[in-house]
């Protein structure tokens, strides 16, 4: 028989970000614990700050009986002439039984012992307390804590649990909590507990006393109070989506205000007030015909019907905050921008300091400077590269670390510098992730490729390369920023002879073991079957944009639901060429071809390998379309024969087939 079960673990505060972290997981790991139990069932799982719910409309009150099966030693060995031997007594008495009880059965062609025990299910108000102490172990939020007298940590303490199968309370406890037949609801409606007697009534007491308990309805009603928020007041307000999700996971009932500031804080940089307002208020921005507006959205969780103190009350917050900002900035703007005191920044053990790795990036920067003959003078690019840290040293990224680069910009532009050298600060560190804009011009790209590049090759000197999945310095990030911005700016980037050729001033770095790295990453950057990846590759191409295009081409081709059949005719030719050095003379005697087979063959291969292409994915279709002629040719030719002469020449012809699709990539790794 089934009943409705309510679990809630009430907590204090939950603290949004670690919470949010683990929040996806949650649902599932409660279905794990389940699953070990044998009581899976379908349920619903709501949170609010102070609380975790699970709820099953119908939840078995006991688990399904079981049935456990024993296999033992072959009858010949359990028993000899009738008398049971140590095999048999020792296996019956593993079963719990006595000898007499045992079975026979077959198993791998064989009689052996058997034996089946019926195991009835337990009570699932007698595991209740197990499965959800079980299930809080298995939840990971990086940091937990221990409180009272209590050995168990969580990441904040359980002041009550809710364990209720149909209308009964199950006698259960977690963390020193039992379970009671009581919750507690929005705080401003009391601290006491109130007291329930069903499911309908739980849901009812906390939707009547301010507590909406489904993540969904609370951002609904924040969302729908923006829109008229926006419709009031002819403004647009900023969906930050984590930051609506951290305030939806902090709020039990909450309500959208609009609070303002002074205007004169207006002189700062839009990010400078947004980045105030955001990381240390929770504040939404707010913008009029296209321009920061002196206004915010603040959600509150209060329940009143006058919020005029709660508006005041952040308004309040909010001023000394950018008054520092404006301060620092006005501050920062006497000082201008210097790197002088960048020498006394420490980079990494090892490794310099900050002005230190900025003269290392604008070698970098002048190497790729010339390479990609940029119309900016070099001077500029190395003045740009020597500046682009100079706001480590400011006082508002000190205040907003998050800022740095951008402050460089508005500095830069304040003090009148070029428009390439302020767009190059502020575009650094593109990309930032994988959805992250990229630099907005080949100059900038540069400065952003020097950063990077060299961040990987000094690490890589310094032996702090990544092992396994720790990567403390993101330099598999780096590789991949590398990788799109190439792509971005069209840019040629060798990761084997370009690197080489930068690592000079880099002493001790093992090449090898950087470019296997960059190998592995494109390895999971392409979108493509790892064989495809890995047989553009062998054919020893290393030059990203190229790269990037043969995957795609070969991708393409690979894809087609006839490519197997087509592909075991050219591995046919990768058999027949495999001791064969492709780097030899491969000519081809004319005169030597007898059959009309090879001659045809020999002919469209001239044809192909005479056109240009407009793609690889073109080329590499044409090689392809060689698969009639060449499957004539092994139907029709005997390319071993006596005649050392003729041998050589219909090997040439194969190999040179082959070797034109080597130039893409090497056919016998694909395995799609």
């Amino acid at each position: 028989m089934n009943q409705p079960l309510l679990t809630e673990i009430g907590v204090e505060e939950l603290p949004a970000i670690p919470f949010l972290k683990e929040l996806p997981h949650i649902p599932a790991k409660w279905q794990e614990t389940l699953k070990e139990y044998n009581l899976d069932t379908p349920f619903d799982f709501y949170y609010t700050p102070r609380r975790i719910v699970f709820f099953h409309e119908s939840f078995a009150e006991k688990q399904p009986d079981t049935t456990e099966t024993f296999y033992g030693a072959p009858v010949e060995i359990a028993f000899k002439e009738g008398v049971p031997t140590p095999a048999a007594i020792g296996f019956a008495k593993k079963c719990g039984v006595d000898v007499t009880q045992l079975s026979r059965a077959e198993k791998n062609g064989k009689e052996v012992l058997y034996y089946e025990k019926q195991l009835p299910g337990v009570a699932s108000a007698d595991l209740l307390g197990e499965i959800v102490t079980r299930f809080l172990e298995k939840l990971n939020f990086g940091k937990s804590m221990r409180w009272g007298s209590r050995k168990e940590s969580f990441i904040r303490p359980i002041r009550w649990f809710v364990c209720m199968l149909g209308n009964q309370n199950v006698d259960a406890e977690i963390f020193g909590v039992s379970s009671r037949k009581e919750t507690h609801v929005h705080r401003t409606r009391g601290y006491a507990p109130i007291a329930f007697e069903s499911a309908e009534e739980y849901f009812r007491v906390l939707e009547q006393n301010g507590v909406i308990l489904e993540a969904g309805k609370r951002r609904e009603k924040i969302l729908s109070q923006f829109e008229k928020l926006e419709k009031e007041h002819a403004i647009t307000i900023e969906r930050d989506e984590e930051l609506l999700d951290e305030v939806v996971a902090i709020t039990e009932y909450p309500n959208a205000l609009m609070g303002s500031f002074d205007a004169h804080f207006l002189e700062l940089p839009p990010e400078v007030i947004i980045t105030s307002m955001k990381e240390h208020q929770r504040y939404f921005p707010v913008f009029k015909e296209g321009k920061l507006d002196n206004s915010f959205i603040v959600v509150s969780n209060a329940l009143t019907d006058d919020f005029t103190k709660i508006i005041a009350g952040n308004e309040k917050v909010l001023r000394p905050r950018l008054s520092d900002a404006l301060f620092f900035y006005e501050n920062d703007l006497k000082k201008g921008l210097s790197n002088e005191g960048l020498k006394n920044i420490t980079f990494m053990e090892g490794l310099g300091s900050i002005y230190d790795k900025s003269v290392r990036e604008s070698k970098i920067a002048g190497y790729l400077h010339e390479k990609y003959a940029l119309p900016q003078s070099k001077a500029l690019m190395e003045k740009t590269v020597m500046l682009a840290k100079a706001d480590l040293l400011t006082d508002m990224v000190y205040e907003f670390t998050e800022l740095q680069g951008l402050m460089g910009y508005y500095y830069a532009k304040a003090a009148g510098e070029e428009k390439d050298l302020c767009m190059a600060l502020k575009e650094q560190y593109l990309p930032t992730g994988e959805e992250s804009a990229l630099p907005s011009s080949d100059f900038s790209a540069v400065v952003a490729l020097s950063n990077k590049l060299d961040t990987i090759l000094s690490l890589f000197a310094a032996g702090k390369i990544p092992t396994g999945t720790k990567d403390p310095f993101g330099l598999r990030r780096a590789v991949v920023g590398i990788v799109r911005i190439v792509q971005d700016r069209g840019f040629d980037f060798d990761f084997v002879k370009d690197i080489a050729a930068l690592s000079s001033t880099y002493k001790g770095i093992d090449l090898a073991k950087l470019e296997a790295f960059f190998t592995e990453r494109l390895m999971h950057y392409f979108d493509a079957n790892a064989s495809v990846i890995q047989a553009v590759l062998q054919s020893g191409e290393r030059d990203i944009n190229r790269l990037s295009a043969k995957v795609e081409a070969l991708r393409k081709i690979t894809a087609a639901d006839n490519f197997k059949e087509i592909a075991s005719t050219f591995k046919r030719v990768a058999n027949i060429v495999k001791d064969i050095d492709l780097s030899e003379d491969l000519s081809v005697d004319e005169s030597l071809l007898l059959e009309e087979a090879e001659k045809g063959l020999y002919q469209k291969f001239r044809d192909v390998v005479s056109k240009s292409y407009s793609d690889y994915e073109a080329q590499l279709r044409a090689l392809f379309g060689l698969k009639p002629y060449i499957d004539a040719f092994f139907d029709n030719v005997m390319v071993n024969v006596d005649d050392a002469a003729l041998q050589k020449n219909r090997k040439h012809l194969i190999a040179s087939i082959y070797k034109a699709f080597r130039d893409i990539a090497e056919l016998k790794e694909i395995t799609v």
